[in-house]
């Protein structure tokens, strides 16, 4: 399937792409140990023409290396892109610390209610141990009472037991 259209040109612009070094291919398979500079070799590239030996015919195309970029628009283009990187980068600094500060004042708040919800609780406990210690006298005497009523209740088992006593004694004595 041939490639068409856009596809075509991309494909086109890839193989048109300079070499990084042109004596790093050498299309005619010599070795140039003969002592020709690089500008020999790269003739000598374009010029040679690539013949396969099933009989069809191909013709190399000339390597031609694009026109270098001037320095100073390199230059230029480099401190805009690293500008704009480095305006990311503290954008999303800043976005950080506003969101650790927003974070900051969330928690202070968190910290003053729970501070609030402690003084209330601190200070309804002091009422309920002021309370208890107004109710101490009472329930110091509900405890002499309770003492009370258990040495009663002791007396009254005993007394029962003696009554009792009597009774089968008094039964005794009866029968007789």
């Amino acid at each position: 399937m041939a490639a068409t259209g856009d596809e075509a040109a991309a494909m086109d612009s890839i193989s048109r792409v300079p070499m990084s070094h042109p004596t790093a291919l050498n299309l005619a398979g010599a070795s140039s140990s003969t002592g020709e500079g690089s500008e020999g070799a790269g003739e000598s590239l374009a010029s040679a023409p690539k013949k396969p030996s099933d009989g069809g015919v191909e013709t190399a195309e000339e390597a031609v290396e694009p026109a270098e970029p001037d320095i100073n628009e390199l230059c230029t283009d480099m401190f805009e892109k690293m500008s704009v990187f480095l305006q990311g980068e503290l954008t999303a600094t800043c976005e950080d610390y506003r969101l650790l500060e927003n974070m900051n004042k969330l928690t202070s708040l968190k910290y003053m209610e729970m501070k609030d919800i402690s003084i209330n609780i601190s200070r309804n406990l002091q009422d309920l141990n002021n309370k208890y210690a107004s109710l101490q006298p009472y329930l110091d005497q509900i405890n002499q009472i309770e003492e009370q009523v258990s040495a009663l209740e002791q007396a009254a088992y005993k007394l029962d037991t003696y009554s009792k006593k009597l009774e089968a004694k008094f039964k005794k004595l009866e029968k007789r």
